[in-house]
């Protein structure tokens, strides 16, 4: 049998435990090319930047779809 607690925690013990727990807010920033905020090491959402490059365009291959044989 495992070991049991014999008395209920108040709910100040309860709270002192989880203290530090809580959640601090994200330092995100603009966007050096469209000035829209975004989070820091991500691709902008707006223009698609990151770090100088852009990464919204794709590539001017066309797709082949595969057939479906039965």
């Amino acid at each position: 049998m495992t070991a049991l607690p014999k008395k209920k925690h108040t709910r100040a013990r309860r709270g002192n435990k989880r203290s530090h727990k809580g959640k601090s807010a994200i330092n995100g920033f603009f966007c050096p090319e469209c000035s829209e905020p975004r989070l820091p090491h991500t691709v902008c959402k707006n223009c698609g930047e990151y770090n100088g490059r852009n990464y919204h365009t794709k590539s001017d291959k066309p797709v082949e779809e595969e057939t479906a044989q039965s």
